[in-house]
């Protein structure tokens, strides 16, 4: 049986030129990046380029770029590590706060709800409207006096649509500019110590790398978290961006790895392939990705009635299809089409096994029902018009049978 991936927003396969390139760091040149031998010196000399590769990426300076595990070790580095800062400096200010939105990855969403049941934080989940996109106005509207940190996700994980993080960052610009006058005004005035309270900007990045903008500056953020196993790397590393003079301490404690913010030996293979997988983002066939995909759409409702697209389709990433369908389980489709050789998923890969409805095609308003009906289809460089065929003739008749065994209404 050919079997057919269709849930690359989960991982992708790693690159047959990565796998190449990582090789030798896993058995020939093996020694310690740390270590001042020429062993150790060697494997530093790839980890540098890789660094290079990522900042030329992003941007930015290379002591900006921090290896991590993933992206989230870098989300809960990002957040935790400005409040753990922040706390250590402020000690005056009772509270931060935190603003993020109610559709995030878990990785920031449960980082953010940790902090504030722990009492060190309190925070705003902003809604999405119900194409799948937030406001930049929403986001100002609950900025305060104490808010430190805004996570807002570049692209959602489980519906694609990609959130306006440059507008993002443009008014958190203009907020941060009216605090610092501000401040000066009441200190000068009531000849009392200014207490400066920084508002920086953090974005998830995971599901944008391959498709979207990812320049720092033109973007604003501080703050930015993304993953190789998303864009064919390899899973187990990940980057932080943090912007030079950005003060942030390191969460876990062992050595003064990656500037001091991340302790631990560099992994030097997954660093060596995280670089070699960015420095191919510029050959994918982004074009080619959205015309299969809208040719899939086009087939899936020429083929199956009561389909429900969730989520902006203009403004989210190429290889993004996220449908409801009446009537029918999505969990049920899903293995279902594993039985015939069909990869698809139900929403993240993070919360499969959960019987709660998706958290985000809650928050844009869906039924219970419908969030339940849910299929996540993003496809890759290695599909073709072929395997959207095949997907189509597959899942035509499993919801026309599963239709026809649920319970009819009384």
């Amino acid at each position: 049986m050919h079997k057919i991936y269709f849930d690359h927003a989960a991982t992708t396969p790693v690159d047959k030129k990565v796998m190449k390139a990582m090789k030798p760091y896993f058995s020939d040149v093996f020694g310690n990046p740390s270590s001042l031998h020429s062993f150790g010196q060697e494997a530093m000399k790839a980890v540098d380029e890789a660094r290079d590769k990522v900042a030329k990426f992003l941007h930015c300076d290379r002591e900006e770029a921090i290896f991590t595990s993933g992206a989230t070790e870098a989300n809960n580095l990002a957040i935790r590590g400005v409040i753990k800062t922040q706390n250590s400096i402020n000690k005056t200010q009772d509270k931060f706060h935190i603003i993020t939105t109610a559709f995030e990855h878990p990785a920031v969403l449960e980082t953010v709800k940790d902090l504030e049941k722990s009492g060190l934080i309190e925070a705003s989940y902003v809604m999405p409207q119900e194409n799948g996109v937030i406001k930049a106005e929403d986001i100002e509207k609950e900025i305060k006096d104490n808010t430190i940190l805004i996570s807002v996700m570049y692209v959602n994980n489980e519906i694609g649509t990609i959130q306006p993080i440059k507008e993002i960052g443009e008014m958190i610009k203009r907020k941060r500019e009216e605090r610092e006058r501000r401040d000066s005004s009441v200190s000068a005035s009531r000849r009392i110590p200014r207490n400066d309270i920084p508002l920086f900007f953090h974005t998830d990045a995971v599901q944008a790398a391959l498709y979207c903008q990812m320049n720092v500056d033109e973007l604003g953020v501080d703050l930015l978290s993304m993953s190789g196993h998303k864009i064919y790397g390899p899973k187990g590393i990940g980057v932080l961006y943090v912007k030079k003079d950005l003060k942030i301490k390191a969460v876990q404690t062992g050595g003064h790895h990656e500037f001091g913010l991340r302790a631990g030996t560099l992994n030097t293979p997954l660093i060596v392939g995280l670089g070699r997988a960015i420095e191919l983002i510029k050959k994918r066939k982004a074009q080619k990705i959205a015309e299969l995909r809208d040719q899939l759409w086009t087939k899936l409702q020429r083929n199956i009635s009561g389909l429900k697209l969730n989520g902006e389709l203009a403004q989210r990433v190429p290889n993004n299809l996220n449908v409801s369908v009446v009537g029918v389980e999505g969990e049920a489709l899903l293995l279902g089409l594993d039985m015939e050789g069909i990869a698809i998923s139900t929403g993240s890969a993070c919360s499969s096994g959960s019987l709660e409805p998706s958290h985000v095609l809650m928050s844009i308003g869906l039924s219970h029902e419908e969030a339940h009906g849910s299929l996540r289809i993003t496809l890759g460089e290695d599909n073709d018009e072929s395997e959207c065929e095949e997907l189509v003739k597959k899942l035509t008749p499993l919801v026309e049978r599963f239709r026809q065994m649920a319970p009819k209404p009384m």
